[in-house]
């Protein structure tokens, strides 16, 4: 019997790929980015930047690439949350797909190889997706509230200095709740996780700037922080 060569197996493989849900927030409304489909399956449907995973690039690297791909961007945020396995996700072979989600500033976008059939859509206004996107993106959601909590992933969202109107906007998106204004100032302002960088001279003219304090939001990390309102 001739020795089976070393790294060929007789046993059938699936597919690996990676889906990146991709969010922005536009200042009112927590948003997400879509891809139209070219090709069948699903040809003309909407779904989620994605891809083949490469042979020489772990699945971050192509979650990573799909996103500069697709939006121009170097770097961001971007978070592993889950893999989906379903044997039938897929109608043309078996694929596995690990998923991430990624945080983007809107005004820092320049538009990727793919912007031309690439658009921008609500959350309230996402159309049926292809393969099981719509489950990938509703697991995506629930990820980010439960991740808001535990760390400062809004601020990824948000431009460097932005106003505590911006922020509370961006909380209420991303949580599917209204808060009272005063008192998500207070909260905000008893944890210290904001710098104020305009004084009350320039305030006058405009409102209050603020930016995020890293150092403050580590030390609180290290004593078990959960941000709760």
């Amino acid at each position: 019997m001739e020795e089976e060569k070393k790294y060929c197996y007789k046993y059938p493989h699936p597919s690996v790929t990676t889906d990146c849900v991709i969010f922005g927030f536009d200042g009112t409304k927590l948003k997400v980015l879509l891809i139209e489909r070219g090709i069948d399956p699903y040809k003309g449907k909407w779904a989620l930047p994605g891809g083949f995973l490469r042979m020489d690039e772990c699945a971050e690297d192509g979650a990573l690439r799909e996103l500069r791909e697709e939006t121009g961007l170097e770097t961001a945020f971007i978070k592993q949350f889950h893999t989906f396995t379903a044997p039938n996700r897929d109608p043309r072979e078996r694929v596995i797909t690990i998923a991430y989600y990624a945080l983007v500033r809107l005004q820092d976008l320049q538009g990727g190889d793919d912007a031309a059939r690439a658009e921008w859509f609500a959350l309230d206004n996402v159309p049926a997706l292809a393969f099981d996107h719509d489950h990938i993106l509703r697991m995506a959601t629930s990820e980010l509230r439960r991740h808001i909590h535990f760390e400062p992933v809004g601020f990824e969202l948000l431009p460097q200095q932005f106003t505590i109107k911006e922020l509370q906007s961006l909380y209420e998106a991303i949580l599917d709740v209204k808060f009272d204004r005063r008192n998500f100032y207070k909260k905000m302002q008893h944890l210290e996780l904001l710098t104020q960088v305009n004084d009350s001279t320039t305030a006058r003219r405009q409102p209050f700037l603020f930016e995020f304090n890293d150092k403050k939001y580590k030390e609180l990390k290290h004593r078990g922080f959960r941000l709760e309102f």
